[in-house]
Formats: structure tokens, C-alpha cells, sequence
């Protein structure tokens, strides 16, 4: 594949971050593990789209990871964030926002009668687990194998993503034997089960929660005198909004909320039951920019709107159209897929791939097809759907995708 597009303001930025970086980026946004096609660097979103600092512009189905939910510079948000900003964001206190924002969430929440916020999915995860230890006085957190809870010691060893830290104990995600087997291991210590809204796993299909297995965690819970934690930063405020498994009838202890709801505003939210309360009055945590009003602001704009608009209605739309199409297409080509997990949170795996190993020549040339005629869908990560996608949207990621996988069915043939 020949590029047509330009890439010199790119290349030139990686170069200079190379320089003062280390490794000329970190983390889930480095780029050198993309396609070549793909860009380090943007300039500019809005509504559904994104440009790179070469200009090249593409319909976005990744959302910043996540954060943008109604779409780059939604209007609305963008006043509530400015009119915050013009009285002053950063105080010595938080701002009325605060109290607004918590009131929302307990109102959309039924079980949940207090909120707590912070800036990071991390930030929420780390001190759910605190509350937890201290509201039981015990030390071991049961978590399902490979399940990412974010990137700090509480949850992985620091030096090795795939190794667990020491005071969890795994369990199978939907298997409900693994779970008691992880209660018995932990000996009396179990001080909370953390479980993902849905299996969301590097290297795995997404897996939706059975039934069965979110009812059999919340009894276990119950049983145990433990509170069970539903990590939703992945699918809050895109699968419903009273949270991800409100639709299964199972309601947690403490539940955790970051990327959409502040439409791409740095905020994380933790809910949870009065009965918590005591614990999160005695588990000291804070950060310096923790208060700031505008992303509050911000968050509860981006809920009403939500709210308003029948946006979760709207992803799920979208979701099945783009999910039916890409059917289409790789039967008409002969190219095998899968597609798995929540439609408005759509992940694709191609037959002959190797996901456990990153091994996906299939899925890396599939996307870098689609980036070529302005399409950004990361190979093996999940993707994110926001309200701001439009017909014309879709319809033009089908025609890209049609002659993608035309490619992808030539050049690998069995």
C-alpha cells in the first residue's frame, strides 16, 4: 500500500518527541504499534470527525479511547465548560458543580445514594478497592483473570502488565465455580470482588456478563459480607444510563465511571451505597486538581444531553447498522470475522488472526485500508461510538470497508 496522504508534520513531531519523550511516547495513545498509516498527532476534532497535523481528516471510532461521547466540541458542553472557566475553575474548593453532579448521579442511579470524583479511571479503581478494605478490614480483592482495572500496583505489578499484584486472588469472568474457588483461596481475607461491566480483556473477544454469572457475584457478595465493585469506566453512560448492568436487574455496591462521561473533560465518578459511607469518611484520598468545576460542568451537561437526546438509543443504532454492514461486506469478500461484545462499543477479529499474540496481519491491513480513505479503527482495540456519527458517517465507513476487506481477501488468500 502506497500512501497519498501526507505525513511530514507527523513524522517531523515524532522525530523532536523522540528527543525528550521516552520512546517518543507512552502508554495506550503511542502509535508505534499501529499500522504505519496511522498518526501520532492531531490537530483538531469536531462532531464525528478528527484531522491529524498533516491535515488528513477521518470519521473517528475510537473517541480519544473512550472519553467522547456526543462528539469533539459539542456545543453545549463547550458552553458549560467556558461559562465555568470565566468565574474560575481551579479553587480553593470545589464549586456548586460538584453538588449538581452528585445530585444527577444519584438521581439516574437507583441504588446508589452518594457520589465521589476524581480525574482518572485509575483514580476511582484504586480507592473503590481502599473503601472496600477498609469497610471490611480485609486485605485480598477477588478479580477475573487478565482484567484490566488501571495502571497503578493496586491492580497490576508495575514492571509487567501481565502479572497480577500481590493481595488479588482470579477468578473466570462468567464462570461463577471460578469465583467461589477464588473465595475459598483468599481464606477469609476476600475484602470485595471487582468485576468488569463486560469482559473487555487484551487479546480476548468482549464478553458480555451472563445473568447467571452477575446475580451469582452479587449473592456471593452478599453471602460473604462484601461489596461487589462493577468497574464501568468502559461502558458507562453507552450501554444505559442507570448503569451497565442495570438491563440484568443486579445492582452493585460501588460503581466506577470515567471516560464518557465528561465528553473528553478529565473526570471519573464513584458511586456507591450509604452503607459505604463510614468507609469513604475513614479512606483519606484527594488530588490538587480533583475540584475543578469545569469537568463537572462538563459531565453533567454531557448526561442531560444524554439524557435529552435518547443518545444511548441513538449509539445502539448506529452500532447495528455498522455491525450488519461489516457482516455484509466480509461475506460478500469471503473474509472471515467475529464481532463481539456491545454493538456501541464494537470490536472486530478476523479468522486466520491471532489475537492472544497480536499476531493480526488480517486486522492491521484492514485498518490501515480504512485510514487511507479516512476511516481511524484500531486494529485489536475496541472501538467507541459517539452520538455525533451520521448517516452519511456510516454509509461512507460501509464503502471504505467493502474495499478493505477487497483487499484483505486478495492478499490473503487461503
Amino acid at each position: 500500500m502506497t500512501s497519498e496522504r501526507p505525513r511530514s508534520a507527523d513524522a517531523a513531531l515524532r522525530e523532536r518527541a523522540q528527543a525528550v519523550i521516552p520512546n517518543g511516547m507512552y502508554g495506550h495513545q503511542n502509535a508505534s504499534i499501529l499500522p504505519k498509516n496511522f498518526p501520532q498527532f492531531f490537530a483538531r476534532g469536531e462532531g464525528s470527525h478528527l484531522w491529524d497535523v498533516d491535515g488528513n481528516e477521518y470519521i473517528d471510532y475510537i473517541c480519544a479511547y473512550g472519553p467522547i461521547l456526543l462528539g469533539y466540541r459539542h456545543p453545549a458542553v463547550d458552553r458549560a465548560v467556558a461559562e465555568v472557566q470565566d468565574s474560575g475553575d481551579c479553587l480553593n474548593g470545589p464549586s456548586e458543580k460538584m453538588v449538581e453532579l452528585a445530585e444527577l448521579l444519584v438521581d439516574i442511579t437507583p441504588w446508589a445514594d452518594w457520589a465521589w470524583f476524581a480525574k482518572n479511571g485509575t483514580d476511582a479503581t484504586v480507592y473503590a478497592a481502599s473503601v472496600a478494605r477498609t469497610a471490611t478490614g480485609k486485605g485480598t480483592l477477588l478479580r477475573a483473570h487478565g482484567a484490566y482495572h488501571g495502571a497503578a500496583p493496586t491492580w497490576i505489578n508495575a514492571g509487567d502488565m501481565a502479572k497480577q499484584v500481590d493481595g488479588t486472588v482470579e477468578y473466570e469472568f462468567n464462570d461463577l465455580a471460578s469465583v467461589r474457588t477464588a473465595i475459598d483461596a483468599a481464606d477469609g481475607d476476600a475484602a470485595g470482588i471487582a468485576v468488569s461491566a463486560f469482559r473487555h480483556d487484551v487479546g480476548f473477544d468482549q464478553e458480555m456478563p451472563t445473568v447467571e454469572f452477575a446475580q451469582g457475584v452479587r449473592d456471593l457478595c452478599d453471602a460473604n459480607q462484601m461489596p461487589l465493585i462493577l468497574d464501568d469506566v468502559r461502558g458507562g453512560f453507552r450501554l444505559d444510563i442507570a448503569g451497565s448492568w442495570a438491563p440484568l436487574g443486579v445492582d452493585p455496591d460501588l460503581s466506577i465511571y470515567c471516560k464518557a462521561i465528561g465528553n473528553g473533560q478529565p473526570i471519573s465518578a464513584l458511586m456507591g451505597r450509604d452503607s459505604l459511607s463510614e468507609a469513604v469518611a475513614a479512606t483519606f484520598a484527594t488530588g490538587s486538581y480533583w475540584f475543578t468545576a469545569a469537568p463537572m460542568a462538563a459531565s453533567y451537561t454531557t448526561i442531560t444531553t444524554l439524557q435529552e437526546t435518547d443518545g444511548i438509543a441513538r449509539l445502539e443504532q448506529t452500532g447495528n447498522a455498522l455491525r450488519e454492514g461489516w457482516q455484509r461486506a466480509a461475506d460478500a469478500h469471503g473474509v472471515g470475522i467475529r464481532q463481539t461484545g456491545p454493538v456501541s462499543i464494537p470490536l472486530m477479529l478476523f479468522d486466520g488472526d491471532d489475537f492472544s499474540t497480536r499476531d493480526v496481519p488480517r486486522a492491521y491491513r484492514f485498518s490501515a485500508e480504512l485510514a487511507e480513505r479516512g476511516v481511524y479503527l484500531h486494529p485489536v482495540h475496541n472501538g467507541f461510538l459517539s452520538t455525533a456519527l451520521t448517516e452519511e458517517d456510516v454509509a461512507h465507513t460501509l464503502e471504505a470497508s467493502d474495499e478493505a476487506f477487497a483487499v484483505v481477501a486478495a492478499e490473503f488468500k487461503d
